[in-house]
């Protein structure tokens, strides 16, 4: 069983840059490269499988052929597969937005999931900040005042951004990326967005971008978010390990590799997607075979692989994956 490498799907929103493909070496035909969707099974825009048997595949349709023993035990208890993994280049500053629940989504979107995720931060401009929830507590009718008379960032709470900073949004928490930061973002199986301020900008057809203020009203907390808790990088032999994010959807580890990193069969636990955000790496598998996975590729195993190691003098790769649920 070879490991499949995922050619990503683009989108070129109005804020994008050209990071993307001039440093990660996207190969996209867009004069912007806003997102690469590394990991997709969403409708909007689906990861095809590039190497193997399966090239040209959609890596939906490679996992609909065997669910449960590519997908793994924690994500198969999904109707769908849980997980989408951007690349997200932000040369200006996104919109201030937020994403409703599951249950708000379902209820109000058409069955659309809602919307958890967490922003590695990969690269960043000195002195970049995001917004991050709000610097008080509002009432609904205060945050829906300040959104209608445009004093909304003047509760929102701005947050410095370094490069490996990590921010976990929960359903509901108001937020936006701020120019100069590009993060890997590990979310939900969504493409739904609430956009509450936009700075008044016009999109491709000239008209201003639509808000979704009633919407945005219902979902979104009115508090500030929680505090961030780093969590501390455990040293293993060959890597260092550091969990950046862990809910019922995706758990995800930045490795930091420095030699030969061993990785245990998931014996049909979950499946694995690498993400190479910095240096390159090789994956060995089966008695010695290699492959290559520079900066920014992304790589998709199945459930039912076997061990492997990666190698490297130094690389850093998300590991993300959806276990079962905790006892």
């Amino acid at each position: 069983m070879e490991p499949l490498k995922l050619k990503p799907a683009f989108q070129d929103y109005i804020w994008g840059g050209t990071r993307l493909r001039d440093e990660f070496g996207k190969d996209c035909e867009f004069d912007r490269v806003a997102e690469s969707w590394e990991l997709s099974c969403h409708p909007a825009g689906q990861t095809t499988i590039i190497n193997s048997v399966n090239k040209g595949q959609t890596l939906k349709s490679y996992l609909e052929q065997d669910w449960e023993n590519r997908v793994g035990e924690g994500a198969a208890r999904f109707s769908t597969f849980p997980v989408m993994i951007k690349l997200i280049d932000a040369c200006r500053d996104l919109s201030v937005q937020v994403h409703p629940d599951d249950r708000y989504a379902q209820k109000h979107e058409n069955g659309e999931n809602g919307k958890t995720e967490c922003w590695y931060v990969v690269d960043c401009d000195e002195g970049a900040a995001l917004a991050y929830g709000f610097n008080r507590e509002l009432t609904k009718d205060e945050f829906r005042r300040a959104i209608k008379d445009g004093t909304l960032l003047d509760y929102v709470r701005l947050v410095p951004v370094h490069r490996g900073d990590v921010f976990f949004i929960e359903a509901g928490t108001l937020h936006a990326i701020g120019a100069g930061i590009l993060v890997a973002e590990i979310q939900q199986n969504s493409n739904l967005t609430y956009r509450v301020y936009d700075y008044d900008r016009v999109g491709a057809d000239g008209k201003p971008r639509e808000l979704h203020i009633d919407k945005a009203v219902d979902v979104t907390k009115t508090w500030p978010a929680p505090p961030r808790v780093k969590r501390p990088p455990v040293q293993h032999e060959g890597y260092q390990s550091t969990v950046i994010a862990d809910c019922p959807y995706f758990t995800a580890a930045e490795l930091v590799i420095h030699g030969s990193a061993d990785f245990p069969a998931p014996n049909g636990t979950s499946y694995t997607h690498l993400l190479c955000t910095e240096g390159d790496a090789a994956l060995v598998y089966e008695d010695g075979v290699v492959m290559p996975i520079a900066k920014g590729e992304s790589v998709f195993l199945p459930a039912n692989f076997g061990a492997y190691s990666l190698r490297s003098q130094g690389c850093t790769v998300i590991s993300t994956q959806t276990l079962p649920k905790k006892s």
